[in-house]
């Protein structure tokens, strides 16, 4: 006998653990832990501080990364902050990362907007909006 399914039971589903990177630096040893500092930058909602081996760095948003097989052949893509074109950085450039904007998405999760959205609702509010906080 199979167990029948209720909608709100498929509706629901589990969170994970988001690891807590801003303000974090990172500084790889390893060819392994620099792309996976790269990984975590990637996936990351915040500006990044790229510093390279010469000693220059550059802030932004990275959207892309092309892992190739070594790191000469592996660049990742970003948007400078306060520039209007993309740039190119090869993971071999790569001194250290930090973890520098906010993190647009720490903290936030549908349960916390539908708390707010029913306290509102409870106390009687009508044509309830809820708005993102600005970004800085």
């Amino acid at each position: 006998m199979s167990a029948a399914l209720k909608a709100d039971e498929l509706e629901v589903v589990p969170g994970f653990e988001h690891e807590i990177l801003q303000g974090r630096v990172w500084q790889p040893g390893t060819e392994q832990e620099l792309r996976e500092g790269l990984e975590k930058a990637f996936d990351y909602r915040g500006d990044v501080t790229i510093t390279r081996h010469d000693g220059s760095s550059v802030e932004g948003y990275i959207f892309d990364r092309r892992a190739g097989a070594t790191l000469a052949d592996s660049a990742v893509r970003l948007f400078p902050k306060g520039q209007p074109d993309k740039i190119s950085i090869p993971y071999a450039d790569i001194a250290s990362l930090s973890f520098t904007g906010r993190d647009t998405a720490a903290g936030k999760s549908w349960e916390a907007w539908l708390k707010k959205y029913w306290e509102k609702k409870a106390a009687g509010e009508k044509n309830i909006e809820l708005v993102p906080e600005k970004l800085d």
